[in-house]
């Protein structure tokens, strides 16, 4: 009799302390959801904040908003609107190099495309990019219609519908049905695969960044990883390079949009 009151006293202690856990778990929950909300509501006004300082053209007050929207996280937009406080400003460096941060996380927008071009085309150097086979330059402009978040909800949506055009083949009694299950499930299939590969691209292009911009007036373009080595040519602020090599402390070596390469400081350039 003993030993089963024990029993009941241990079960209801430990119904006790597993309802404890729950309303801890749920308490916890709801001050992180609320905390969440408090911090994506404050951010609101101040981006709304930091737009109606751009429209006053107030530029550098708007620049300094963008810049501390952006430490609580990054978007397309806020970078693409960076770029138009610098633009506005005359600071074509900094603004290129927004562009082209904007322009990695949403590579299908139009605006940032040109307005990035606009920018550019008031910097020192004009280069002429190395001509491509014409089905690599189709590739990457199919790669960048989308963004990364854009080809995993394609490849979802297409996953969905070749399961639903499956079920459509083998349950469907109708011969046209089925027909189209079968087609309709092998196309989306393609599909599926197609937006898988091209998010992935995207996504490393995201997670591996080799882009970079010259932040400096004017920077001579080494032969080897050494202020004793060749000048081989000369590259002006607001220039995009491609860094080929990162294995050298305090160098990189670049390669420039019309094929010539070289090796500059790392604090002569700033990385997209």
């Amino acid at each position: 009799m003993k030993m089963k009151l024990f029993r009941n006293v241990m079960r209801y202690t430990n119904m006790r302390e597993l309802r404890r856990q729950w309303v801890m778990r749920l308490l916890t929950a709801f001050l992180v959801s609320h905390f969440s909300f408090l911090i994506s509501s404050a951010a609101v006004p101040q981006k709304a904040l930091a737009d109606s300082a751009f429209v006053q053209e107030r530029y550098q007050q708007a620049a300094r908003d963008y810049e501390a929207l952006l430490k609580q996280g990054v978007s397309a937009e806020l970078y693409y609107n960076l770029g138009n406080c610098y633009y506005r400003m005359d600071q074509m460096t900094k603004a290129v190099l927004n562009y082209e941060r904007a322009l990695l996380l949403s590579p299908g927008d139009r605006d940032i495309r040109f307005n990035l071009q606009m920018a550019r085309s008031k910097t020192i150097d004009k280069i002429t990019p190395e001509s491509e086979m014409f089905f690599v330059t189709w590739y990457h402009a199919l790669v960048n219609l989308m963004s990364v978040d854009g080809w995993a909800r394609m490849a979802l949506v297409s996953l969905v519908i070749a399961i639903i055009l499956a079920l459509l083949y083998l349950f469907a009694d109708r011969i046209a049905l089925r027909k189209i299950g079968f087609f309709g499930g092998i196309l989306l299939l393609l599909v599926f695969i197609v937006s898988n590969i091209f998010a992935f691209h995207q996504r490393y292009a995201l997670t591996h960044r080799t882009g970079a911009i010259v932040i400096k007036s004017a920077v001579n373009v080494k032969s080897t990883p050494s202020k004793n080595g060749t000048d081989l040519f000369i590259l002006h602020e607001g220039t995009r390079v491609t860094i080929t090599d990162s294995s050298m402390r305090g160098w990189r070596e670049v390669r420039v949009a019309d094929g010539k390469e070289g090796w500059l400081e790392t604090k002569e350039i700033e990385v997209i």
